[in-house]
């Protein structure tokens, strides 16, 4: 769905992101990109021959969706629930098909519009059905709810040194490195060729695991890729090759192996690798570039992950805010979690607005986006001798320092036709006198800033600079871009456009500074990471971390540099999500035991909530960031290994939640899979969950809360708490200390939220503060967010 798409330029650094998509399975595609300056940069993209396969198939599904385009007229692939058979354990996949089948006339079983069955994440099927078939359907007693599917949306060099990973220790010790454990991604697909999924030194996978590759013509998988699977369904069904350009990054974020001298442009050279290096890869592809994401796969894909036997599902995919029981990755994340499964999921690519937040079920860890101390710097030096620093990918090394004529398109006016030249529009500058200049181009306009470079270098223009718009304010992003450019922050774009107004002769330049290491502010909340409060549950504080987003380096199915192996530098929560899949599978592989809650909790609690400079952690204005962008806070991966105490949560205490919540007996039943009666059940409001954060919604009345803590550290430990009070509030702990004597031991304790007049509150809509248990060696900390009612 567009809403959750920031802008695709920062996902696809490459110079014609539509021809790619059109065609993703050429031999050899050649970009050559004629630049007025002398400026030739010549692409040539190698792809494997099994891509030749891939399109002889893609051609042939093409034909055979068109021979059957009557036949699927009114069909639309519906989900259906159905009330769930006690014996349904016992089924085989057959016996489950055929009960399945038992719901429609005889004659149906010949139409093979059966699409999935689910057994794990649900008790239902997807199935291709007239909106009148549906209706009658539905009028089953068996039936819980039939609905049409929807489309979900597609949501590192440096990163482990960036979180303090360091080779040979801790939980990159040799021992570990996400040893033994599985992570199955759900995303686009996969390249398997890239040198980030070889084997060597890998061991086979566990026994457990009983998924199966489904790439031909030779041993594409691996002891590292140890499974692929493709699930949008086609007419032939393709191997699960991505033609998206998604899945092979995130896979390689999570769980990439080492390798030596990887970079984009020659930028952010080092050493790649994932947060997990040594964790097996299984790849459930879900998403192609005809279909999009269709929720049918994505419940079918987690139904089979379970089965196979992963130990983490992620998930860089999402549609907004949905009840619980119509969202397909709560749902399925929900099974998912009563199975021993850890589930991580973006964000959303929606903010910085509040409540723009996807994935918001308290089951799921929801992870926001930030930035590394790493950037790609370039800055636009103005006739002045002003100068403003920002990003670029695309450095040539032969550019010009010299101060070339500076022009804004928009600065004639307001009307739609100079706005739509401000942004530098297709076709926008063709009356424009650009020829041999510096152009100023303001994001936005619905084009990606690739696009806008196209304009300006078919126009004439020699160079860009692209200023951002205020909800982007400092966020800058290093793209591929088609002719000398550089990204610069809103507040920077201001002051241009003002000295672009104060002088008949505007001159600038853009200057390329290369990989910088050392930002102080980093890490920070990036404009384009969603913002809580969930609206589905406001009681629970989300998102729960942020994580790596910016500027990730990461394997690539094809070349945009022209060297191999391909890498690509893009962002997203997309990118922060696999950080935290991949930093799970090192805690899983370190503590096997632990439940997917425990783990969640040993992530949040000993979140960092200060930048590299010391300071609290800011966002997109350099503002300190509120807990709504942060969470808990960043990730702290070493610290996330040994967190003291943990806030644990099993999955049956989630239905006095979903009670307390007002969801139906029968809704519940969707998502958890069992029999539920809300009025046997004690509900407990939202912010009673024994989850490691507090959510609070308050009026004129006092609240009492109580968490209950389980010790993962020392055995005879001793903590204290310790009060960040939020604005307009008073608080009462107790006990104020508690102490422990055994492993796993649990301990509750008890908390009064008390408001206090409401004058106090000022302006202010919220308050924000945290809750630390504090021993010799641990700190346990919880965020706490007000929201004044």
């Amino acid at each position: 769905m567009a809403y959750i798409i920031y802008d695709i330029s920062i996902y696809l650094n490459i110079h014609d992101t539509r021809n790619i998509t059109r065609n993703p399975f050429f031999i050899f595609i050649k970009f050559q990109i004629m630049m007025k300056t002398n400026y030739t940069m010549e692409l040539t993209l190698l792809v494997g021959l099994i891509f030749i396969l891939c399109s002889i198939s893609q051609n042939t599904s093409v034909l055979a969706a068109e021979d059957n385009q009557e036949f699927d007229h009114n069909l639309m692939t519906y989900i259906v629930h159905v009330k769930k058979s006690e014996n349904i354990a016992s089924f085989q996949s057959e016996d489950l098909h055929n009960q399945y089948h038992s719901f429609f006339p005889q004659s149906f079983a010949h139409k093979e519009r059966m699409v999935f069955t689910y057994r794990n994440v649900a008790s239902g099927f997807a199935v291709k059905l007239t909106p009148e078939e549906a209706k009658s359907l539905q009028e089953k007693d068996e039936i819980v709810s039939a609905r049409p599917e929807r489309t979900l949306s597609l949501h590192t060099t440096h990163t482990p040194t960036f979180l303090g990973l360091k080779k040979g220790q801790g939980l990159w010790s040799d021992g570990n490195l996400g040893k033994g454990v599985i992570i199955g991604l759900i995303d686009s697909g996969i390249y398997p060729f890239h040198p980030s999924f070889n084997d060597e030194g890998m061991p086979p996978p566990p026994s457990k695991w009983k998924g199966h590759c489904e790439f031909t013509g030779g041993t594409t998988c691996n002891n590292k890729l140890i499974g692929a699977r493709n699930l949008v369904k086609g007419a032939i069904q393709e191997p699960p090759f991505e033609d998206i350009f998604h899945g092979t990054h995130t896979s390689a974020e999570a769980a990439g192996r080492f390798v030596e001298d990887a970079s984009v442009f020659g930028n952010a050279k080092g050493v790649a690798a994932g947060m997990a290096p040594h964790a097996h890869i299984a790849m459930y592809k879900v998403c192609n570039n005809k279909l999009g994401c269709p929720e049918s796969a994505i419940l079918a894909a987690m139904d089979i992950a379970i089965e196979d036997g992963v130990d983490v599902l992620s998930l860089s995919l999402g549609l907004g805010s949905l009840s619980f029981s119509e969202d397909p990755i709560a749902i399925g994340a929900f099974a998912a979690t009563r199975n021993g499964v850890f589930v991580s999921c973006s964000a959303a690519n929606a903010g910085p607005g509040y409540s723009t937040l996807s994935n918001e079920a308290p089951w799921i860890l929801t992870v926001g986006a930030s930035t590394i101390d790493r950037k790609i710097v370039a800055s636009a030096k103005l006739g002045n001798g002003d100068e403003f620093e920002g990003e670029t990918l695309f450095q040539p090394k032969d550019f010009s320092q010299q101060l070339l004529p500076l022009v804004y398109a928009g600065s004639n006016g307001i009307s739609s036709q100079n706005q739509n030249q401000s942004f530098c529009l297709p076709d926008s500058l063709k009356n424009i006198d650009v020829r041999g200049k510096v152009v100023l181009c303001d994001k936005g306009g619905g084009v990606s800033s690739v696009v806008k470079g196209q304009e300006v270098l078919n126009s004439g223009g020699v160079a860009m600079i692209l200023a951002n718009s205020e909800a982007t304010g400092f966020s800058t992003f290093a793209i591929a871009h088609v002719l000398p450019a550089v990204d610069v922050s809103y507040a920077a774009g201001l002051i241009i456009k003002d000295y672009i107004n104060s002088t008949y002769n505007p001159t600038a330049t853009v200057l390329f500074k290369g990989t910088v290491i050392g930002d102080s502010l980093a890490p920070s909340v990036v404009s384009f990471s969603s913002r809580g409060p969930s609206q589905e549950s406001p009681g629970i504080l989300k998102p729960d971390i942020i994580g790596p987003g910016v500027n990730i380096l990461a394997a690539w199915a094809i070349s945009v540099d022209n060297e191999l192996p391909p890498y690509n530098i893009i962002s997203g929560t997309s990118m922060s999500c696999p950080h935290l899949s991949g930093i799970a599978a090192l805690i899983k592989s370190s503590h096997p035991d632990w439940s997917p809650a425990a783990i969640k909790s040993a992530i949040m609690t000993t979140a960092n909530t200060l930048n590299l400079g010391g300071n609290p952690i800011t966002d997109q204005r350099h503002l300190p960031a509120d807990v709504f962008a942060t969470g808990a806070g960043h990730v702290n991966p070493v610290k996330a290994n040994d967190p003291g105490l943990v806030y644990d949560i099993q999955p049956e205490y989630y239905v006095p939640y979903l009670c307390g919540l007002g969801y139906s007996d029968k809704e519940i039943e969707v998502i958890v899979q069992w029999k539920v009666k809300c009025s046997d059940v004690k509900s407990i409001p939202e912010a009673q969950l024994n989850y490691p954060s507090f959510s609070i919604l308050l009026g004129s009345e006092s609240q009492f809360y109580t968490r209950t803590l389980t010790n993962v550290g020392p055995v005879n430990a001793t903590y204290r708490v310790e009060l960040e009070v939020p604005l307009a509030l008073g608080m009462s702990v107790n006990p104020s200390v508690i102490s422990f004597s055994e492993i796993n031991e649990k301990i509750s304790y008890s908390v009064d939220f008390l408001p206090q007049v409401k004058e106090n509150r000022g302006n202010h809509t919220f308050a924000q503060g945290s809750l630390t248990w504090i021993s010799d060696k641990h700190a346990v900390r919880v965020p706490i967010s007000v929201i004044f009612k």
